[in-house]
């Protein structure tokens, strides 16, 4: 049965620290929630009531566009090994830009990535448990590099004019946030 909790406990970090995968969900106040699958070393816990991720490029932004609207956010951990367990993180988030005075703070956190998009605080809220006996078995057998690749080719600005095309609005119209990072919006 599920449990619920004020803040992290050294088995609930731990846990998270084991998986390779997470999900992220945000919903601004109108319009469609996202949901997003999240992998690579990208996940921090900073304290027992504070996580941090790195958001990597990708198709779209909806996470940023959901945050700066509504700062509400789910992140949730599945066990898909020997010991089932969900672990959700409910809270508020505040994004962070590299031209943000906390990107210095916290970017060293991660390995260096020109796909590196945005930095997401989460203020955890509550912390809730479940069993998980409905989560298949699934083997990890290694984290994709396809996106590593392409941001290493593409280089940091070609990256950043990647965000000017695909990156500046949801998939409702709701600006991301991201223009003031690029350079070629800053020419």
């Amino acid at each position: 049965m599920g449990e619920r909790f004020d803040s992290l406990s050294q088995p609930h970090i731990k846990f998270i620290e084991q998986q390779h995968l997470f999900f992220v969900g945000t919903a601004a106040v109108d319009g469609l929630i996202n949901v997003s699958p999240k992998g690579m070393d990208t996940f921090r816990v900073l304290d027992e009531s504070t996580a941090l991720w790195m958001n990597m490029t990708g198709s779209g932004n909806e996470t940023a566009a959901h945050v700066l609207e509504s700062d509400r956010m789910t992140v949730m951990f599945c066990s898909f090994e020997v010991r089932p367990l969900i672990l959700r993180l409910y809270g508020h988030a505040d994004l962070i830009h590299a031209w943000d005075e906390d990107w210095a703070k916290y970017i060293d956190l991660f390995e260096e990535n020109h796909g590196a998009r945005q930095l997401f605080r989460l203020r955890i809220k509550m912390v809730q448990t479940s069993c998980g006996y409905g989560v298949p078995y699934f083997d990890m057998k290694g984290q994709r590099p396809t996106l590593s690749k392409w941001t290493e080719k593409k280089g940091r600005d070609g990256v950043e004019e990647y965000w000017v095309k695909k990156n500046t609005k949801s998939l409702d119209g709701k600006d991301t946030g991201i223009r003031k990072a690029t350079k070629a919006e800053q020419s």
